[in-house]
């Protein structure tokens, strides 16, 4: 070796190990995590097949929680499973009636409820070109829950790209999701049926960008919905949010972000004003509205180191204890987040156990008033856990 090459793999040993000492030093300093007091819960095998449970969503409301999620075997068969509890101890498997080939074997994925009452998405991989078969699932009176039939072309078909959240509220249901026209919603006053709205001013793709629709919150004034656009001429994403009053028409609402890759992927309503969640470069980052939704929104805090290798992406965000809560995974781990000062700052939660990431691995989260629920599939087995946050 040419001592200038040594000399070179010498710089660069210097530079990882000053990159390793800056790291350690950093996790020697950072803040001691926030440790909830867990309590794991047991949910019981549904009737069927064996195999393992599968959490992916919860959601909580009329002071009843529901966990959705599903039941898969070895081969890579799966069908739906969703349970039910009043106290977050004790779960009860909900009926199922599919309708569907693929109805029979979905999992559950996204869960929204209003008035004690639970909607679903579902969806399962098949047909030539292996897409997602979808579907939507509503509540009967009887607290089984029953697929919509709905034609192949609402959720599917050749302008689909995929359907991502459920979201409920006083004005009904609505589903964020994206066509090849751009951001798109599914909405519905009572998850028995869902109408598309596609290639919608404002909404969809055009002249000024790409659009892309994540996930949704009802607020006193409307409908408020989150995401990102790709500005004409530029490669990387910027924050987007929209406002609609009926879930039809809809306005963009600027969202200021950086000179890296920013977008909004979860929103929420705390003390009455929304706050999303999404990637800000590398790691991730907090974007608030002050007042009207429609009006102007700001950057707040940042949390997460920024990684060069993995994917990252935030799993989830709640309101429990008056307190927000964020799930993110930096496509080696999941990992849970705290913040008490709606975003500005915020402090990591010890998890209960490993939670790794992964294609067949997951973490959910669901606040209701002060308790927390936290779902974990790590691949091998899936957990419920519970924190009352007074405790």
């Amino acid at each position: 070796m040419s001592p200038r090459r040594s000399l070179a793999l010498l710089g660069v040993l210097a530079l990882l190990v000053a990159g390793c000492d800056a790291v350690r030093g950093e996790d020697e300093g950072s803040p001691e995590p926030v440790r909830p007091a867990w309590r794991e819960s047991t949910l019981p095998v549904p009737p069927g097949p064996a195999g393992r449970l599968l959490v992916r969503d919860a959601a909580a409301c009329g002071g009843r929680w529901y966990v959705a999620g599903g039941v898969g075997d070895a081969t890579g068969e799966t069908r739906p499973a969703a349970w039910s509890s009043v106290d977050g101890a004790t779960w009860t498997p909900l009926s199922l009636h599919p309708r569907t080939y693929y109805g029979q074997r979905h999992v559950f994925y996204s869960a929204a409820c209003r008035d004690g009452r639970v909607a679903l998405l579902g969806a399962k991989r098949g047909g030539a070109h292996a897409n997602p078969r979808t579907s939507s699932w509503r509540q009967l009176p009887d607290g089984s829950l029953d697929e919509v039939i709905a034609p192949f072309d609402l959720f599917g078909g050749p302008y689909a790209v995929d359907v991502a959240r459920m979201a409920a509220g006083g004005r009904g249901w609505l589903i964020t999701g994206n066509r090849t026209s751009g951001a798109a919603v599914w909405v519905s006053p009572d998850s028995s049926r869902f109408t598309l709205v596609e290639r919608g001013p404002g909404l969809a793709s055009d002249a000024v960008g790409e659009t892309w629709n994540f996930d949704a919150v009802e607020t006193g004034a409307g409908w408020l919905s989150v995401g990102g656009i790709v500005p004409a001429g530029r490669v990387d994403r910027d924050p987007l949010a929209w406002v609609s009053r009926d879930g039809v028409a809809w306005r963009r609402v600027p969202v200021p972000g950086g000179p890296e890759y920013d977008e909004l992927q979860r929103v929420v309503v705390l003390d009455g004003r929304p706050v999303a969640v999404g990637l800000r470069g590398r790691a991730f980052g907090t974007w608030r509205a002050d007042g009207d939704p429609g009006g102007a929104w700001r950057a707040t805090g940042g949390f997460g180191r920024p990684r060069v290798d993995g994917i990252p992406g935030v799993r989830g965000l709640t309101v429990a204890g008056a307190t927000l809560w964020a799930a993110t995974v930096d496509g080696f781990a999941h990992a849970v987040w705290r913040s008490v000062d709606g975003g500005g700052s915020w402090q990591a939660v010890a998890l209960p156990g490993p939670a790794p990431a992964g294609a067949q691995q997951a973490v959910a989260l669901a606040g209701a008033g002060d308790d927390l629920l936290l779902l974990v599939d790590t691949g091998q087995g899936s957990k419920v856990f519970l924190a009352h946050l007074t405790d």
